[in-house]
């Protein structure tokens, strides 16, 4: 699987962004997906993930309530609508598939087999 993040870019606070992660590969859909984020100085840490076709889904405690994942199988894509931004949210953004993962470990980077390229996210103050 090969994965592809897109959609960052300089925003300010309180605006909306949407991250997409397209993959290749026929069996996209038994993947579970993550986003990750990682900003300068700080380790990797979990913002979201969707479990594979779109069984369920977990959130960061940071971003709950701000950010919603949804996946669309049809085009191989999980998208990331990130509202109410703000300066701490400012990172590289990360998507990562998983073919096998137990839900205790969806929140672990170290679980996921394929990563995309990062996307950069900046919200200005």
């Amino acid at each position: 699987v090969q994965l592809q993040a897109s959609g960052g870019g300089l925003v300010q606070a309180g605006d909306s962004l949407r991250l997409s992660c397209a993959a290749s590969g026929r069996t996209f859909s038994t993947y579970t997906v993550g986003w990750f984020r990682q900003a300068p100085g700080k380790e990797r840490e979990f913002v979201s993930a969707i479990r594979r076709s779109g069984g369920g889904t977990c959130y960061a405690d940071s971003v709950k309530g701000r950010f919603t994942i949804a996946r669309d199988n049809a085009e191989n894509t999980v998208y990331l609508q990130m509202n109410s931004l703000k300066p701490e949210d400012t990172a590289v953004y990360y998507c990562a598939a998983a073919a096998g993962i137990i839900l205790s470990s969806i929140r672990n980077w170290n679980r996921y087999d394929y990563w995309g390229q990062g996307t950069q996210v900046t919200v200005s103050s």
